[in-house]
């Protein structure tokens, strides 16, 4: 998810505890679809995340939604559902919020409590070595193609 100049996620999340917002990025694909789906992200309390959770997160001045795939005594290790690269030291003062819900489309709500996205999100992230060799191997894949097709 990209940073808008005009929108201030955390102003908005302190002052209305929620935050309905569509999905920019790819990188919780396939979770979450760009220009599609919208996310419901509720304001981090004094609680800490728990691994498996998705969090809206400030990074470098962007803001980012990316899951928690290990909880430590004082950050987390976090990552893309369609990234490789994990990020660590990110701590809870970076944290904005946690993910609810998805509005499929804008219209089908999917609670991140439920049964599906739960299996979801263990299998995406207790995976997470495989699926960061098929994302490798897709990147090359592609890069390849775009070679193949230029000539």
């Amino acid at each position: 998810m990209n940073d808008r100049d005009f929108v201030n996620y955390e102003e908005l999340l302190q002052n209305e505890g929620v935050l309905i917002a569509p999905n920019v990025g790819k990188s919780m694909m396939p979770l979450l679809r760009e220009n599609y789906d919208i996310m419901v992200i509720k304001k981090k309390g004094a609680e800490r995340c728990k691994k498996y959770d998705a969090v809206l997160y400030k990074s470098r001045g962007r803001y980012v939604m990316h899951r928690v795939i290990k909880v430590r005594e004082n950050d987390y290790v976090i990552v893309g559902d369609n990234c490789r690269v994990l990020e660590y030291g990110i701590t809870d003062d970076n944290i904005l919020g946690v993910l609810v819900a998805v509005l499929r489309g804008g219209k089908r709500e999917l609670k991140c409590d439920s049964f599906i996205l739960k299996l979801y999100a263990h299998l995406w992230c207790d995976f997470f070595p495989v699926r960061a060799f098929l994302i490798f191997l897709r990147e090359k894949f592609v890069k390849i193609a775009k070679l193949i097709l230029k000539k």
